[in-house]
């Protein structure tokens, strides 16, 4: 879910691609809009109503510029019904701290909100075997690492 202003459905198309590779379906979001309309295309047409029927097990990404405030209700709401809440974009304010997993991208950060999603979405996909399971921070920067990497040496 994003804002009214801002919905993060570029990083909601990567996670169902990330999803079909990996093999890992419930990677698969189901974005949520404000605008939504029940006319529109089935996986356009889920709207703010979604947040208040999660439920324990389920997880809701906030992706927000700027701190929410318009959504920090329901965003409390559906923590309190035990869904995972995790933020990307917004550091510090009211959202990261009733997030369980929050990554700030501050404005004027070496990368912007768009290029971090890539990242994100890149890292929740990567296979892992069961025996060398990492955390989702761990993924995230050893893509980091790799991406930014010096080339290597000419042979």
């Amino acid at each position: 879910m994003g804002t009214p202003e801002y919905e993060p459905w570029h990083l909601a198309a990567h996670l169902v691609d990330e999803a079909a590779w990996s093999g890992t379906p419930e990677l698969a979001p189901t974005l949520v809009r404000h605008g939504a309309r029940p006319a529109d295309p089935a996986h356009l047409a889920v709207g703010p109503g979604r947040i208040e029927a999660a439920r324990r097990g389920e997880t809701l990404l906030v992706v927000a510029p700027e701190e929410p405030a318009e959504l920090l209700e329901r965003v409390h709401g559906a923590r309190r019904a035990g869904v995972t809440v995790l933020a990307l974009g917004a550091g510090g304010g009211e959202l990261a701290a009733m997030a369980h997993d929050a990554l700030a991208v501050p404005e004027g950060a070496e990368l912007d909100l768009d290029s971090v999603q890539h990242l994100v979405s890149a890292a929740a996909g990567e296979n892992s075997s069961p025996r060398a399971r990492r955390g989702f921070r761990d993924r995230l920067s050893r893509l980091a690492d790799v991406l930014t990497a010096p080339p290597a040496a000419p042979w």
